[in-house]
């Protein structure tokens, strides 16, 4: 951990109501006792850019570097960011057979929002009981209904 910069606690997920479908993202975090939720969506999208977009909006969300405690449930988000990407990056944005990278434009994006932070992945199991991971799914899915209501 480091002392000179703030410290937040993020949990972030995404939802998709067909694949790809209506889809919603949320974001909760938490910096002392405060905390902030954050929600959005598109009409036609998929569970994996709505898993990335949530990621990306959280980070976007914070004014300032700092020290990112992210608790994901998708292994695609976090094998990417964690293993993949500096291949991709190196290649070109082609995976390893030379096929252009699937959600490019959210990885370039979540790469750069990533490069302010410090940021420590957790992977945490979906659906099973972790409150922040509960609470991001409840956003992501408020996410859907709006965009359902149109009023996203």
């Amino acid at each position: 951990m480091t002392d000179d910069l703030p410290r937040v606690e993020m949990w972030t997920d995404g939802a998709c109501k067909g694949n790809p479908g209506v889809g919603g993202w949320g974001a909760w975090m938490r910096f002392g006792e405060r905390e902030r939720e954050l929600f959005g969506g598109a009409l036609l999208t998929t569970n994996n850019q709505m898993e990335l977009t949530a990621v990306i909006e959280g980070l976007r969300a914070l004014n300032r570097p700092c020290e990112v405690t992210l608790h994901v449930d998708s292994q695609y988000v976090m094998n990417g960011v964690t293993k993949w990407v500096h291949g991709w990056k190196r290649n070109g944005w082609r995976t390893a057979d030379k096929k252009p990278v699937k959600n490019q434009e959210l990885w370039m994006a979540l790469d750069a929002e990533v490069a302010r932070h410090t940021v420590h992945w957790v992977w945490v199991k979906g659906h099973a009981g972790d409150p922040g991971n509960e609470r991001a799914d409840a956003l992501a899915n408020k996410g859907v209904d709006a965009v359902r209501a149109g009023a996203l």
